[in-house]
């Protein structure tokens, strides 16, 4: 495959740089080799988050000076990762607008404003990229669309509703459930960055698993509760779309219809014991024989692709209601799943569940990364449960899971009336943050958090009678951080060199051929450290949280490092609006 074109133009003549088709997918692959463009998330069909430039190494690192940043004036929830091509840079905002930079200079030279269908939206306003392909910007949105721009002008080329029910969601209802359930569906939104292949444009929902969710809605007190159906689970999906009109090729549910509840597994496919009565669910299974329909299971980020299978690797959140584990008996069968999907049909070809029927929220949040292990084609995906799994990408097999990169402590016990403290626990572990992966050493670096929930059993009544649920306190007086690990992929996941940070670490790794290792911390720091050892070789302080995975682009031979800083609400880390962009002096 030959490197790509670059070009060493402005912003102007950008249009004038590429084919008339735009950016193709042989481009894509190839930005990852070439490294002076960032084409896509993860840069590369294999989301390794690697950068081939080594302009800035270990020994020059030190000079690195900020060299312009773009102020966007909305506040918080800023976790987008930029894209460059042809000299210009891509970026979402909080809220959906897009904008496009000289990403030299920093000067704007588009920006698309978003106008939500929605006063307010289900997800809130953060959003995780952009796709670029074939001359177009695609954004998914927060109010559930997918929209398609002219990557030169900005302009609407065609836009799509993704969060809509179909036929096969709503068969089998009445009228007035087809239409509630409908209504539900609508609200989803998307916060992926695209993934672009083969004319498909490919994004999954969020918010799909949240369901009941009695703690999460803080509604409740005991003798008291909202109703059921205004906080209603739903069953997520990742669908396809044409990339020329918008038109749904296929869309591939995260809930099995109709046969979600699996082999009642007793344990995990590693052999720890789950606290389940599997006489009482199989008996309390043709109650709940249509509980697939609101079933949840959420797609956080965007999946690997392997050209040559044909297969994306995505994973899927927790099933609905997480903390009404009753209310769906069974595996719960695709939730908390590494799975492979022809990306030319959406059929599941395989999957790999980790927690089957998950009280404590271990679900797979963090994209799946693909590379080789002595010539196994392998996929790894980074989960919440703290470790990090393995596998041959072509069947699925397990090839071996990693040494724990947070504690271990009463992860799988069973939540009781007093409350049991569990460890990594439901916002511990890995979270939506992209990893790394350097080829050249077969170090995997993987941010963690170590955030301890306490699970106690409580109950609400609702008009239909009492609901005994799991209350999830996140809010304990446990105490909390973040590791990074370098996981060695050649050692079978034993942990090379790991670092304790005071904050829990959500956001993504950088890993550059420089042996430069970036990564952003809550308290406002932007870090690079050596990435054979850990060490920490330079910091600058963002003045906000840094919270989203930085990347990093060549211009006219010298390379530069991206990152956004927008803080996050939930874990108290200061807001912020700012893309801010580091070079050598």
């Amino acid at each position: 495959m030959k490197p790509l074109p670059y070009f060493f133009l402005g912003a102007l003549l950008i249009a004038c740089s590429f084919a008339a088709n735009g950016i193709n997918d042989e481009e894509i692959a190839a930005a990852a080799v070439d490294g002076r463009q960032w084409l896509s998330f993860g840069q590369g069909y294999a989301n390794q988050n690697y950068s081939a430039l080594n302009q800035i190494d270990t020994g020059s690192v030190s000079g690195l000076k900020p060299v312009w940043n773009y102020s966007s004036g909305k506040t918080g929830s800023f976790q987008a990762q930029p894209l460059v091509a042809g000299g210009v840079m891509y970026i979402t905002l909080p809220g959906n607008d897009v904008i496009a930079l000289d990403a030299e200079t920093g000067d704007e030279v588009w920006h698309y404003q978003h106008r939500s269908r929605f006063e307010k939206t289900k997800g809130g306003p953060a959003n995780r990229g952009a796709a670029l392909g074939y001359g177009k910007v695609f954004e998914a949105t927060n109010d559930g669309r997918l929209i398609a721009l002219d990557q030169y002008t900005g302009a609407v080329l065609w836009e799509t509703t993704v969060a809509q029910a179909t036929e096969a969601d709503t068969a089998g209802l009445n009228a007035t459930e087809a239409a509630a359930l409908a209504a539900n569906i609508s609200k989803l939104p998307v916060k992926v960055p695209p993934l672009v292949y083969d004319g498909k444009v490919i994004v999954g929902v969020t918010s799909a698993g949240y369901g009941i969710y009695y703690d999460f809605v803080r509604g409740v007190v005991d003798g008291g509760a909202p109703p059921a159906n205004k906080f209603l689970g739903l069953r997520g999906y990742i669908a396809a779309y044409d990339a020329h009109d918008g038109q749904e090729l296929w869309r591939w549910h995260t809930t099995k219809g109709g046969a979600w509840e699996g082999g009642f597994r007793a344990a995990t496919p590693e052999g720890e014991a789950l606290p389940r009565d599997i006489a009482d669910e199989r008996a309390a299974a043709a109650k709940h024989r249509d509980a697939w329909r609101v079933g949840g299971s959420s797609t956080w980020m965007t999946p690997a692709l392997d050209p040559e299978l044909g297969l994306i690797y995505a994973g899927t959140g927790n099933a609905s209601p997480n903390d009404a584990p009753q209310l769906r008996p069974g595996d719960n069968l695709y939730a908390n799943s590494l799975v492979a999907i022809d990306v030319h049909s959406g059929a599941t070809r395989w999957h790999y569940q980790q927690v089957p029927h998950d009280l404590w929220g271990y679900d797979l949040a963090s994209p799946a990364v693909l590379f080789d292990i002595g010539g196994i084609p392998a996929v790894s995906i980074a989960s919440k449960t703290g470790w990090v799994y393995v596998h041959d990408r072509r069947n699925g097999e397990l090839l071996f899971r990693s040494e724990a990169l947070v504690p271990h402590h009463n992860m799988f016990a069973e939540p009781t009336t007093q409350g049991v403290v569990g460890s990594p626990g439901s916002f511990g572990g890995v979270s939506w943050s992209p990893t790394s992966f350097d080829a050249n050493t077969g170090l995997l670096y993987v941010p963690a958090i170590h955030k301890p929930t306490t699970y106690s059993v409580r109950q609400a009544l609702l008009d239909s009678g009492p609901v005994t649920y799991i209350y999830y306190d996140v809010k304990n007086n446990e105490p909390s951080w973040g590791t990074l690990s370098a996981v060695d992929t050649r050692d079978k996941g034993k942990i090379a060199w790991q670092i304790k940070t005071p904050e829990p670490l959500i956001g993504g790794v950088l890993a550059t051929a420089g042996g430069v290792l970036f990564m952003g911390e809550g308290n406002g720091r932007f870090n690079a450290f050596d990435s054979s050892s850990g060490a920490r070789l330079w910091a600058y302080d963002c003045g906000a949280g840094v919270n989203a995975p930085a990347m990093s682009y060549e211009i006219n031979g010298r390379q530069y490092v991206a990152v956004a800083a927008g803080g996050h609400r939930y874990l108290g880390f200061p807001g912020g609006d700012t893309l801010h962009v580091f070079a050598l002096e």
